[in-house]
């Protein structure tokens, strides 16, 4: 998997304080089904931004990202 996903896998462990792996397997689902769930070009734009294809820099951070998953996850705030 691409290192962006890593990375937002890590933040959601340490949010959600669950194990890396289980963390990393949480995002691949839920990536997975929002690739089937979204318009074919949204889709393909989010396709890029896991290849590492689009700068981020100006956009959502990987925290916020985490946030937001760990949220639907039922993860601890804090």
């Amino acid at each position: 998997m691409s290192d962006i996903v890593t990375e937002i896998s890590g933040v959601v462990a340490k949010k959600v304080g669950i194990p890396q792996e289980k963390a990393k397997q949480s995002v691949i689902v839920v990536l997975d089904m929002l690739k089937k769930k979204l318009p074919p070009e949204m889709a393909g734009s989010l396709e890029a931004i896991l290849a590492g294809n689009v700068d981020l820099s100006d956009g959502i951070g990987l925290d916020d990202a985490a946030s937001l998953l760990g949220g639907l996850l039922g993860g601890k705030d804090k």
